[in-house]
């Protein structure tokens, strides 16, 4: 299953600042399972288009950063050459402090968080003492270098000198000009956040607003689901509670999001744990916002606290890096495959023509990542096409299949055409193999772990088809021991593993005992 945090771990809660009481563009709200993505769509049209991601904001800085560092390296050394010298010789070598220092201090800053504009640049407290603290660390580190590398006599101590006192200054004055453009765009909607659904209880959607949620958690709102009012008792949700979420669900996978963000009272500790464990079959991470009261605290200058706290209650199965990795993988690895075996394809859809007849493809629903349909392509094996709600698994010996598509399942060359699914994006090399919609519904009914298969992409293979588990699954025991390979997999990814379930895949191909 997918790694999941505690509810309130120390390690998960972050703490971030801006100065507080402000709920800006509030969105009218309606209890249930309503549409509100109208309302916060005109909302936003009102402002300048969209442009910026707000996880980039930070990387900017941070390149400015090292461009103020840079400059100070020009000026401060020219200037002290003018002085001393009266002239701009031997410039080179001085100049070459500047990238170093550079360097240091953003990979410094990224460590220490200076870059997290929740943290930092939104703050209104001075981050003077910070940007002296940590320049003074990165001069130190430098001369610890070039003693190191006995490279000191090389450079002119007085350029050197008049560079570090030069660049904080210029750094503190680029941050307070830093911090007046980050909010200027943020409020003028130039900045685009990751794309969330809200769901949470009327009274706390309606005290958080538009700009608010941008500021200070980075989330562009998609629409915001109202649960229904009252408090339930019982162990489990109301029927009402479950529409609403199943409709949070459904408004997530539909309009594209990118997360699922819950504004509840946390004294409501039995609605947020019923309605954290209703999301774990959707693969989107799920973050905690601080309700009104905590957020009224943190605002209060009496308290050392800061009032933006956010708890991430759960985690997507694959970080950005791991997804675009593993994305790279499917696409080098499908157009390889497409063109090796295009002679094979174009030889199997000329027989499969002409040994029955039918169409040379066949397509059918199957659900993807997030449960999000798609049609799968596979060369025709059957003198049937089903593809409703009731799809019958092919059995050994099955009278259905025709003379040729015998062949091409026990060689499984009627999969090579799902190359193309995965260069769609519906489909990755390897991964839970994606079932008809008839079964996803059966199977869903009777094993409770069945739909964290969705939580990433389907594959053309998968662990659990090296470790045997293929063709029909007459008994349940059969799809359960599929579905803990699945999972299994999902919890232990890494490219490392796509090699080798790839590796297994061709010497399993061998083994055909359970594929007809």
């Amino acid at each position: 299953m997918v790694k999941e945090a505690n509810l309130f771990p120390q390690s998960s809660i972050s703490t971030d600042s801006t100065d507080g009481h402000t709920a800006p563009d509030k969105p009218a709200l309606l209890e249930g399972p309503i549409d509100n993505a109208r309302l916060v769509e005109d909302l936003q049209d009102r402002r300048v288009g969209i442009k910026i991601p707000y996880s980039a904001l930070a990387h900017l800085v941070a390149s400015f950063d090292a461009a103020v560092i840079l400059f100070a390296s020009v000026v401060g050394t020219g200037l002290y050459q003018i002085l001393a010298n009266s002239g701009l010789d031997h410039l080179e070598p001085v100049l070459g402090v500047g990238p170093v220092a550079a360097l240091l201090y953003v990979l410094i800053g990224y460590s220490t968080g200076l870059y997290d504009l929740r943290a930092a640049l939104a703050k209104k407290r001075r981050d003077a003492g910070r940007i002296f603290a940590q320049w003074t660390l990165v001069i130190l580190l430098f001369t610890s270098l070039a003693f190191l590398m006995k490279s000191g006599a090389v450079y002119s101590r007085g350029s050197v000198i008049c560079f570090s006192l030069l660049a904080p200054f210029l750094l503190v004055g680029w941050r307070r000009f830093a911090k007046r453009i980050v909010a200027g765009v943020v409020a003028d909607g130039q900045v685009k956040g990751q794309r969330a659904v809200l769901l949470g209880t009327g009274e706390e959607l309606a005290a958080l607003g538009l700009e608010e949620l941008l500021g200070k958690y980075g989330f562009t709102e998609v629409e915001r689901v109202a649960f229904p009012a009252g408090r339930g008792g019982g162990f489990a949700m109301s029927a009402g509670e479950a529409a609403t979420l199943e409709h949070a669900i459904a408004v997530a996978r539909t309009r594209g999001a990118e997360a699922i963000v819950l504004a509840f009272p946390w004294s409501d500790t039995r609605k947020v744990e019923l309605v954290r464990d209703g999301l774990r079959i959707s693969p989107l991470p799920v973050r905690l916002l601080p309700d009104r009261r905590i957020r009224s605290l943190a605002g209060n200058p009496s308290f050392r606290l800061q009032n933006s706290l956010s708890v991430e209650i759960q985690r997507g199965p694959l970080s950005r890096a791991e997804q675009a990795s593993k994305r790279l993988l499917d696409i080098v690895g499908a157009l390889v495959g497409l063109v090796v075996f295009a002679p094979l394809m174009i030889l199997s859809a000329i027989v499969v023509k002409l040994d029955s007849p039918g169409p040379v493809f066949f397509r059918q629903k199957r659900n993807g990542f997030n449960a999000k349909e798609f049609s799968i392509f596979k060369f025709r094996t059957m003198t049937v096409m089903e593809d409703g709600a009731t799809v019958v698994q092919a059995k050994r010996f099955d009278p259905r299949v025709t003379r040729f598509g015998r062949l091409l399942r026990r060689s499984s060359i009627d999969e090579v055409p799902q190359l193309i699914n995965v260069l769609m994006g519906d489909m990755s090399l390897v991964g839970p193999r994606p079932h008809a919609l008839a079964h996803d519904s059966h199977y869903g009914r009777l094993l409770s772990d069945y739909a964290f298969r969705h939580h990433v992409k389907p594959g053309i293979t998968g662990w659990a088809q090296v470790k045997g588990y293929r063709g029909e699954t007459a008994l349940v025991e059969q799809m359960k021991g599929r579905i803990d390979c699945d999972l299994w997999y999902i919890n232990n990814w890494s490219l490392a593993l796509d090699l080798k379930v790839l590796l297994l895949t061709c010497l399993e191909l061998t083994n055909r005992r359970n594929a007809y």
